[in-house]
């Protein structure tokens, strides 16, 4: 077995000497038959514990989601860009078309339940000439979404603390040198949370998961007892364009931004799948659940927190405290003492978050790294024994989060920039992924057996979430105002141009001598 163990993607070129392997191994890392036989088609050796259940890899689906915690920090970008109503009806256009998403995800993890996710998926599915250079540019583009999603996240929590540091200190100034450390901190203790607590990850999971719920609760009563009224019928029905866009439906289509934010990614849970038991049947069930759950709070939240506005906007949209949802809770329950108290439950909340999104980008790394996709692959892929978690993967993906968050010193919107990049590259790995199983079903080519098999509903599911997808990619790479200053406009789209000119370089000098990608080692006779 220890053979197996060598090279830096830890792919058994044997299949013979594999199976008999991963015959140990799936059962000593508490997978089940089934599992097994997945790995063995892969080519991939079982080396992470698979330590999660339907109910605790839902958990961390809905944990990491956080869909009512950033529906509250969302409704500013949709205040500014189509007022309520865009809000709420572009929600509901970002969960028809994630929906999509999440399906044609939990179709192909079912037939390939790997942590690479997207590049390994493509790998199989793309035309067969173009299936190496096709997965090394999607496990770049989703390396890249994942490492900047988790500085994100960490922000997204710091900038929640600054608000109730600014609600408690009036004369408090927001500096971003406060936000960078702020935010590398949360980013150690979600570093403490999978390495020397990995074990009860798990059990956070559930706890996390009712915190969750109860918080929702707490919230929804909260602003609907104590809370003013919006009028109802202006709150569905009225769209506006308080930015200045000249035009009601590019304002709206902007605003589409906060549901994104809202509702996050589709892939959450699949780069755990090689540590979910039974993962071709539990992974896509538990993804669908937690869409469904986190769409649900999702809108719910966004309702309740647009009906109770009431008539005082000016006091929200220019609140000192920096975060709009704050000075809601501020002003509906009149009380410093229950605004605190749950705000400190909303940075608890995105903490887990932002574990769950530390867990997730590092064994999405690990996995790339395997396959010999990145520099450095065989640090990055090493697993020390006793561990069963790719440790040194989630070193890097601390390290990497924290420099992203010395950005912030210089500049939050160069940041925020940064942040959006992220988003970019999911959007085109979701599309390029999506396009490759829409291409085989169209073409009428077989495809792999799976437990969560779209069938006939496949093709247009497919279409549905590649143009959904589309249409996000466009305003993601929008500026955040018309007429933005050359500071102020959304530079993503240029630095994404040069992640792609540097990893192709990378890929030409060195990457395609090494990346074979994951169908080189996939049994061919099953």
């Amino acid at each position: 077995m220890e053979d197996m163990m060598k090279g830096p993607s830890e792919t058994a070129r044997s299949h013979n000497s594999l199976e008999l392997a991963n015959a140990i191994a799936v059962t000593e890392k508490q997978g089940t038959h089934g599992d097994e036989v997945d790995m063995d088609r892969m080519g991939k050796l079982q080396v992470l514990r698979r330590q999660f259940r339907f109910l605790t890899i839902f958990g961390f689906g809905v944990v990491l989601g956080s869909t009512w915690e950033y529906a509250l920090i969302g409704i500013g970008i949709s205040l500014f860009n189509g007022g309520p109503a865009g809000g709420i009806w572009m929600l509901v256009v970002v969960c028809c078309g994630m929906f999509c998403v999440t399906l044609s995800f939990g179709e192909m993890v079912s037939m390939m339940p790997t942590a690479g996710g997207q590049y390994h998926w493509v790998s199989e599915l793309a035309p067969k000439s173009k299936q190496r250079l096709v997965s090394y540019v999607v496990g770049w583009l989703i390396v890249t979404a994942w490492q900047v999603g988790t500085a994100g996240t960490a922000y997204a929590v710091t900038q929640q603390i600054q608000g109730l540091i600014a609600l408690n200190n009036p004369s408090y100034v927001i500096k971003g040198w406060h936000g960078t450390l702020m935010a590398i901190s949360i980013i150690v203790l979600s570093i403490v949370w999978n390495t020397l607590l990995i074990k009860k990850l798990p059990l956070m999971e559930g706890v996390a998961l009712v915190l969750h719920v109860f918080g929702f609760f707490a919230f929804i009563v909260v602003l609907w007892v104590m809370g003013p009224r919006s009028d109802v019928k202006d709150t569905f029905t009225k769209f506006e364009d308080p930015s200045g866009w000249g035009n009601r439906g590019l304002a709206i289509l902007v605003g589409l931004l906060g549901p994104i934010l809202t509702i996050g990614g589709s892939d959450l849970a699949v780069h755990l799948a090689e540590e979910v038991k039974d993962a071709a049947y539990t992974s896509p069930r538990a993804m669908v659940a937690t869409s469904l759950v986190n769409y649900v709070l999702g809108f719910t939240m966004t309702v309740t927190i647009f009906c109770t506005l009431g008539s005082d906007l000016d006091s929200i949209l220019n609140t000192p405290l920096g975060q709009p949802w704050i000075q809601i809770l501020m002003n509906a329950t009149g009380s410093k003492v229950a605004t605190n108290i749950m705000t400190v439950a909303v940075c608890i909340m995105l903490l887990f978050c932002c574990i769950n999104q530390l867990t997730a980008a590092s064994r999405q790394l690990w996995s790339f790294a395997r396959d010999d996709g990145l520099p450095c692959s065989g640090w990055l892929a090493h697993v020390p024994e006793g561990w069963d978690i790719p440790v040194n993967s989630v070193i890097f993906t601390f390290a990497s989060s924290s420099l992203i968050c010395l950005i912030i010193i210089g500049s939050p919107i160069a940041f925020n920039i940064i942040i959006a990049l992220g988003g970019l590259s999911g959007c085109i790995s979701d599309i390029i992924c999506i396009s490759c199983m829409l291409r085989k079903r169209l073409l009428g080519e077989p495809l792999l057996p799976s437990r969560f098999d779209l069938g006939k509903c496949g093709i247009v599911i497919n279409a549905c979430a590649i143009l959904y997808t589309m249409l996000a990619l466009v305003f993601l790479a929008f500026p955040e105002i018309p007429n933005p200053s050359v500071v102020e406009m959304n530079w993503s789209p240029v630095m994404f141009g040069c992640m792609v000119v540097f990893s192709s370089v990378y890929y030409f000098l060195y990457g395609r001598s090494k990346y074979n990608g994951p169908v080189e080692y996939v049994k061919k006779s099953l």
